[in-house]
């Protein structure tokens, strides 16, 4: 489903350039669950950037279900994206002034349609958020947001799901419970790339794969 070939990713500073992703070959297989795990600073929230088409690679290809991400247009990428790849972040990342069925459905929203209600409604309602569909996100638990956020990632049924610390504001209870609609998710044939520095939440994963610690390389601008 998911291949980065040789990936790198750097920046410069001064005469250096300083490596955020070190090179790396990584595979997630349709209906599988995938961790990477490593510390701050170790390249993971890049490789997740780079693997959803939202980060340039300086070299390397990305592959999702067989089309190279960054050899589209932008214009072809985003539609790509929106129809493939769906992404949970920790902050969340919901509309403040929205509602919880809303924020579900805000991505219709962006595609210029409003025919989805009873899709909104039906994961309200698998993610226990049906008792919240008029709350703001304000009068949300954590939990709840993280909820309504893998919500409105699966509005499109994405081949993918792209998830960065999502566990990282929820206590373990919460957490046990996001992870548990992560495994729902691959069960029906979804496919799942989580990074995380937690190697307890990383071992839940089908499969985990490890970043080093970050280096500084030293090469010609």
């Amino acid at each position: 489903m998911l291949v980065l070939d040789r990936v790198v990713k750097t920046y410069p500073k001064g005469s250096r350039r300083i490596t955020a992703l070190a090179p790396i070959d990584l595979t997630v297989r349709a209906g599988e669950f995938v961790a990477v795990e490593g510390p701050s600073g170790s390249g993971k929230t890049t490789c997740l950037l780079i693997a959803g088409g939202l980060l340039d690679p300086d070299s390397g290809k990305v592959l999702l279900d067989g089309h190279d991400l960054h050899a589209m247009t932008r214009n072809q990428l985003a539609a790509f994206r929106s129809q493939n790849i769906g992404f949970v972040f920790q902050q969340y990342h919901l509309i403040p002034y929205l509602s919880v069925l809303e924020n579900i459905l805000a991505p219709e929203a962006a595609r210029g349609r409003a025919n989805g209600q009873a899709r909104g409604r039906e994961l309200a309602g698998q993610f226990g958020l049906d008792h919240r569909l008029d709350h703001t996100p304000a009068e949300l638990s954590c939990g709840e947001k993280q909820r309504t956020a893998l919500a409105r990632a699966l509005l499109f049924r994405p081949k993918i799901l792209l998830a960065d610390e999502i566990t990282g504001n929820l206590d373990h209870v919460n957490a046990q419970i996001v992870l548990g609609y992560l495994r729902e998710y691959v069960k029906t044939g979804g496919s799942v790339l989580l990074v995380t520095h937690d190697r307890e939440i990383a071992s839940q994963a089908d499969r985990v794969e490890y970043l080093p610690d970050p280096r500084e390389l030293e090469t010609p601008r």
